[in-house]
C-alpha cells in the first residue's frame, strides 16, 4: 500500500505507477517488479486444486462422535454471527466424516 507524499491520501494503481486521486500525484513505477502485480502475472498463476483428505492439516481433539461413538476429532473456528458474539467451534470426525458444531 502506497500513500501520497503530497497529502497523505492513499494512492491507487494506475498504468504501471501510483496515483493520488486526491491531488494527482504521480509516483512512477518501483524498480523491482514486485511493485505492481501485472494483469499477465495474475492471469498466469497456479491454481491449487485440494482434492481427497483435506481435513489432514486441521488440529485434532479428543470429542465424542454421536454417530460412531470415535473420541478423536478434527477442529476449526468461523465466526458466524456479528463480530461482539463469540465463534463458533465445528468439528469432524476424524473416522466416520460427521461434523457438528458447539456453541458457546
Amino acid at each position: 500500500m502506497e500513500f501520497c507524499p503530497e497529502c497523505k491520501s492513499m494512492m491507487f494503481p494506475s498504468d504501471g505507477s501510483f496515483k493520488c486521486r486526491k491531488c494527482g500525484y504521480v509516483k512512477g513505477k518501483k524498480a523491482d517488479s514486485d511493485s505492481l502485480m501485472s494483469k499477465s502475472s495474475r492471469e498466469n498463476r497456479d491454481v491449487t486444486v485440494l482434492e481427497g483428505n483435506v481435513d489432514q492439516g486441521l488440529p485434532t481433539t479428543t470429542a465424542r462422535c454421536e454417530e460412531c461413538g470415535h473420541n478423536v476429532a478434527y477442529w476449526w473456528l468461523r465466526q458466524l454471527r456479528s463480530a461482539d458474539e463469540s465463534e463458533t467451534r465445528f468439528f469432524k470426525c476424524t473416522k466416520c466424516g460427521c461434523t457438528w458444531r458447539e456453541y458457546d
